[in-house]
């Protein structure tokens, strides 16, 4: 296969766009302001920006927010459930949390509405016994009396179909006959695992943004097809891999965080060739600030997350702290007279106070406006022409300087210390609250403003260096152009080790494998390679959190051999000794879930195609007057771009590119690698 292929990365202030030519290995890159309400005209906004014929163009992987905003916003598509008799209100019973842990009082509206959630007779046990049929003809008076109330979206949720599905299987070739479109979710298809509240929140959430999100992909679909393109369209998951895009018009709940998974993989991909297995990435982009870790080139995988308080996703996704420390954030003094920063964002519109869009609350970007670290003759994003320092002075002036009393440098150096401080607290709970030295790791900046904090990162948490890739601004598109196609899958087996059925694991194992090569083979795209990973969710008995278990399994010609009893004892011996330091004598072990991930490894390109192609060290573009601390220096800005491999640029200095601005403060220095990266370390570590 040949052409070209292009990541799409959708954020909430711009739209990325990265572009690799095969044939050639060069690549090209396009940021653009991200629309809204229909991010669909950003989407193509970008990629115009590049490609001028999609005829030449193989593949298209987006990164998406679509879903994920739908949540947050709570924009979703009315939705209706069929449930259980008696089981009508376990989405707002939830795990009987609260919003806040000590308060007394909490609100929380489910997003369905008790109004459309609607009961019929029918039960299985948790042993897979059915004990009452369902009623077909209650469910077809159900779904029919949910299509009057207005509902575009319907969920079957019954209890124990991850046991025997028979009866919800039924349900749904009912209520599919009469409903008129494809949005119906049913749990034992979204997620066959054991505990109600998080198979039913699955469930409903996937229903709730299928007309969302399926919409929106049908929108950008037929316009890349007018346009001529004829090659794969794959959408990144929140596991880091990518699936084809009816997978995720029928999956929608899998897109959630799909774009910041996306970086993750870029980030480990461009660490681990720089020599680096060890990495913790920091997304900033507008609005958010997103750290993830890798250790031993390994990205953290989680088995759930929580959208918002009360919306639960619980399927394999890449481990992703995100707090609202963007470059929109806006910067805002309490009651108290405490500084804060966030959680609401300018966004891209209308944007921070520089902008001039009629914002006049002051940002993290006018900050770094206001004392010399973004160019305001030069703005990434292609926007705006200028940006309007004296306004973002005198917001910053008004909203922090006048009820702190600080000066406006001093204001603007406060909003960056609240700032960074935040930053470096997301650093800390993702390395030294579970476990991991910072120490021994090095911090990969990227997004539009990452690369402007890398330095005060270094200083607030003890990490030894930065590394700052060739195109940071872009990254996340770059990983959605790098990321493997993944499929996972989950089986409940709830059985002891000593009773376990191990015919019934392979047959599994076996239905997980073919499913996840059947979805393979159905993509136009090329793999390089193709493998399946088992891995059980065991315990001790009368525990209730499980250990992820990997188990080996052979695989002869497709067949699949499952472990026998003694290979799972040894297995989750040696995992549980690993988490836990000690195994537990005489305990008896137990088996929850299954579950398998099939990938499609595809092809990666080379990164040294992105090496500056210069041999000489340029001189300074300019000099421009930085504050930083409580003086002014004299900075020298360099065209990134144009520096060769082996330049060492000492802070400090300005590095700019069209994605983003890269920072090196007094007391650390750069060095330019073999793949274009800029890693910074303080001076003495460097000599």
């Amino acid at each position: 296969m040949s052409g070209r292929m292009i990541g799409v990365d959708v954020g909430g202030t711009f739209t990325d766009v990265f572009v690799l030519d095969e044939a050639t290995g060069t690549a090209s890159v396009a940021k653009v302001p991200t629309t809204r309400p229909d991010q669909s005209g950003g989407f193509l906004d970008g990629i115009s920006r590049q490609v001028d014929d999609l005829s030449t163009v193989s593949v298209v992987v987006h990164g998406t927010t679509a879903g994920t905003n739908a949540l947050l916003e709570r924009k979703g598509a009315r939705t209706g459930v069929i449930t259980t008799h008696g089981l009508r209100d376990v989405l707002e019973m939830r795990r009987r949390d609260r919003p806040r842990t000590w308060g007394l009082r909490g609100d929380f509206e489910p997003v369905v509405d008790r109004r459309d959630r609607l009961e019929v007779p029918e039960r299985t046990l948790a042993d897979g016994t059915i004990r009452t049929p369902v009623d077909l003809d209650a469910v077809s008076d159900a779904a029919r009396q949910l299509q009057a109330q207005g509902c575009e979206a319907v969920a079957i949720l019954f209890a124990n179909a991850y046991a025997n599905p028979a009866n919800e299987a039924a349900a749904v070739a009912a209520v599919r006959s009469i409903w008129p479109n494809p949005h119906v979710s049913a749990s034992h298809e979204i997620l066959p695992e054991i505990r109600e509240f998080e198979r039913f929140s699955t469930t409903a959430l996937n229903a709730y943004l299928q007309p969302e999100v399926s919409g929106y992909l049908g929108r950008l679909e037929r316009a890349l097809a007018q346009g001529g393109f004829d090659g794969e369209f794959m959408i990144v998951q929140s596991n880091g891999g990518v699936m084809a895009v009816d997978t995720a018009c029928r999956l929608p709940v899998r897109t959630a965080l799909s774009g910041p998974a996306a970086g993750v993989i870029a980030a480990g991909y461009i660490a681990s060739t720089a020599g680096f297995d060890n990495v913790i990435t920091g997304d900033m982009g507008g609005t958010s600030f997103d750290v993830s870790l890798i250790a031993g080139g390994q990205s953290m995988l989680s088995p759930q997350t929580s959208i918002d308080f009360g919306m639960v996703v619980r399927n394999p996704m890449i481990e992703i702290t995100t707090i609202g420390a963007g470059g929109g954030s806006i910067a805002w003094v309490d009651k108290g007279g405490l500084l804060n920063i966030g959680p609401e964002s300018a966004g891209s519109n209308p944007g921070p106070v520089a902008y001039g869009l009629g914002n006049d609350r002051p940002t993290v970007t006018d900050a770094n406006v206001v004392l010399g670290r973004i160019d305001p003759d030069n703005p990434i994003g292609g926007k705006l022409t200028r940006l309007d320092v004296e306004a973002a002075a005198k917001a910053i002036d008004t909203h922090v300087g006048a009820p702190l009393d600080l000066t406006t440098l001093e204001a603007a150096e406060a909003i960056l210390r609240v700032a960074n401080s935040r930053m470096a607290g997301a650093i800390r709970l993702v390395s030294i609250e579970r476990g991991f030295d910072p120490k021994r790791f090095a911090f990969m900046p990227f997004g539009g403003g990452g690369a402007l904090h890398a330095g005060a990162m270094l200083a607030e948490v003890g990490i030894a260096r930065a590394i700052v890739p060739r195109y940071p601004g872009v990254t996340s598109a770059m990983g959605c152009v790098i990321a493997d196609m993944r499929q996972d899958f989950v089986q409940t087996i709830n059985a002891l080790v000593a009773n376990l059925d191990e015919d019934a694991l392979g047959r599994f194992m076996q239905d997980h494998a073919d499913q996840g090569m059947a979805l393979l083979e159905a993509a136009r795209t090329r793999f390089e390679s193709r493998d399946v990973t088992f891995e059980l969710d065991m315990a001790y008995v009368g525990q209730t959190h499980t250990v992820p278990v990997p188990v080996t399994v052979r695989i002869e010609n497709g067949r699949v051999t499952p472990p026998n009893r003694a290979q799972i004892e040894e297995a989750f011996d040696t995992a549980y000794g690993a988490a836990f330091g000690r195994l537990l004598k005489g305990g008896v072990r137990r088996i929850l879930n299954l579950r398998s991930a099939v990938t499609g490894r595809r092809p990666k390109f080379d990164l040294s195609t992105l090496a500056p192609t210069a041999t000489a060290m340029p001189e300074p573009k300019a000099t421009r007057r930085v504050h930083f601390g409580t003086e002014w220096h004299d900075t020298a800005i360099y065209d990134r771009l144009s520096l060769p491999v082996g330049a060492e640029i000492r802070g400090p200095a300005i590095l700019e590119q069209p994605d983003t601005t890269v920072l090196i403060e007094p007391g650390l220095v750069g060095h330019v690698d073999r793949f274009g990266n800029t890693i910074i370390e303080p001076v003495e570590d460097a000599a």
